[in-house]
């Protein structure tokens, strides 16, 4: 009975290990019936150096250092009209499986702000991985102890609290709308080039309160520089424990508008591609470098493969086109 039972075993462990050969198990890590052919590129909207551009390169070297694909991989910056060119560029590489578009917030908001370009329903998603969320902060010397003190001084004295923010209809922006809407405060928005100069003028005492990621800024409020008033995520972040989030503090802005981080493929592109490159990112998020990352960045991790990420962006679409007609940044 013994000796019967231990060669039916082994003939299962053959059998398993064939199908898994014939499968295609034959990169560490990447079991799928589809593997691709040729090298596969990563295209960035944003310059080399940029949050966009470092997320798509560490997950490029972690395919690459994991041994995750058969192939190469590599990062191909389209810059230029907040995410346009690079839109356009995957949006004609149809049907082509070798190509994946790095995307976060100006995804969804270049097409509302510019008609003609194309949309998410011209791409097919493939994984959302983490969101950046914001936080509410203010210079350490700054008369706004609290976000209550800050909202307060905007009710009494609309259009004086003054908010910078990196781009119109950006993140930071949108953020700060909702956060005024929401209170029944009016701030004075003023714009500057990016997130870079919004933390410098703060630092300067220029203006008042950014609406950032904490990333950003987490060595300044270390070191006493910078207070964070409140995290407007649904979750407080484990590198500011103490700071409450908005909801907790009683404060309602009807959604989450964190930019996020993930991404698509070309329209056409065979299901069982897009649906192998969705268990990839999923292999990619287990890998100690992703964690890293995700905490030095301070950013909130969340896995969504295809079919959950189609609901996510239509959902996140509704809430931003909502906000940016009510802004004035669409008609």
């Amino acid at each position: 009975m013994g000796a019967m039972h231990n060669q039916t075993m082994l003939r299962f462990v053959l059998t398993a290990v064939l199908c898994g050969v014939l499968a295609g198990e034959g990169v560490a890590g990447f079991a799928a019936s589809w593997q691709p052919t040729k090298p596969l590129t990563l295209v960035v909207h944003a310059s080399p150096g940029s949050g966009a551009d470092l997320f798509a390169r560490l997950v490029a070297k972690i395919v690459k250092d994991e041994r995750l694909l058969p192939v190469a991989v590599e990062v191909l910056n389209r810059t230029g009209g907040r995410g346009a060119i690079a839109m356009n560029f995957v949006a004609n590489k149809r049907g082509d499986p070798g190509v994946l578009m790095g995307v976060t917030t100006p995804f969804i908001t270049a097409p509302l702000q510019q008609k003609g370009l194309p949309t998410y329903r011209d791409f097919l998603p493939v994984a959302l991985m983490a969101e950046d969320t914001s936080a509410v902060q203010v210079l350490a010397t700054s008369r706004y102890h609290t976000i209550h003190d800050l909202i307060e001084a905007a009710r009494r004295q609309p259009n004086t609290v003054t908010l910078a923010f990196g781009a119109f209809g950006g993140t930071d922006h949108i953020n700060g709308f909702q956060l005024g809407k929401a209170v029944g405060a009016q701030f004075r928005f003023v714009a500057f080039k990016g997130g870079g100069e919004t933390v410098t003028q703060l630092l300067g005492g220029h203006i008042d309160f950014i609406t950032s990621n904490p990333a950003e800024t987490r060595a300044l409020a270390q070191a006493g520089k910078v207070r964070v008033l409140a995290i407007m995520g649904e979750k407080r972040l484990a590198v500011f424990p103490d700071v409450p989030t908005l909801r907790e503090l009683g404060i309602n802005m009807g959604g989450t508008f964190a930019a996020f981080r993930g991404f698509v493929a070309p329209g056409g592109v065979p299901e069982e591609a897009i649906e192998a490159y969705g268990s990839l990112m999923r292999k990619v998020m287990e890998a100690a470098a992703w964690k890293r990352y995700v905490s030095d960045n301070d950013l909130v991790e969340e896995y969504l493969g295809p079919a959950q990420m189609v609901r996510f962006l239509e959902e996140r679409e509704r809430s931003l086109a909502r906000a940016l007609v009510e802004m004035g940044a669409v008609k």
